[in-house]
């Protein structure tokens, strides 16, 4: 059961809390190895690609045009310390733990590593 809310910052810091426990995020991936990223819906001409801290939250957005996707772990440290790296030397935004609405926040990956410290 997702322990989302309708409060995007409730639901990021979840993120936070619930990726340090497990050690563990969760992006969308499909079967040729693409990972999902689409347009931002906050900030023009940027590219999204969200994460979340639970599979099942992962899991539950993919549908529709999203159904091609299945959740794929990526461990903490790698997250952190290659992923949001690359992504930011990419301009690219990280959204975290968007719910099933595709609601949630987009951050850029420097303010996602600064919410760790």
């Amino acid at each position: 059961m997702t322990k989302l809310t309708s409060d995007i910052k409730k639901n990021s810091q979840l993120f936070i809390s619930d990726s340090q426990k497990s050690e563990t995020v969760w992006g969308l991936c499909n079967a040729q190895g693409h990972w999902l990223s689409l347009d931002s819906s906050e900030f023009e001409n940027a590219e999204v690609m969200p994460f979340w801290s639970q599979q099942d939250d992962a899991r539950a957005v993919c549908q529709d045009e999203w159904a091609d996707f299945v959740p794929n772990e990526l461990s903490l440290s790698e997250f952190v310390e290659d992923w949001l790296v690359s992504l930011a030397n990419e301009g690219v935004l990280i959204g975290i733990n968007w719910t099933n609405d595709l609601e949630g926040e987009e951050l850029e990956p420097k303010a996602l590593v600064e919410m760790y410290l």
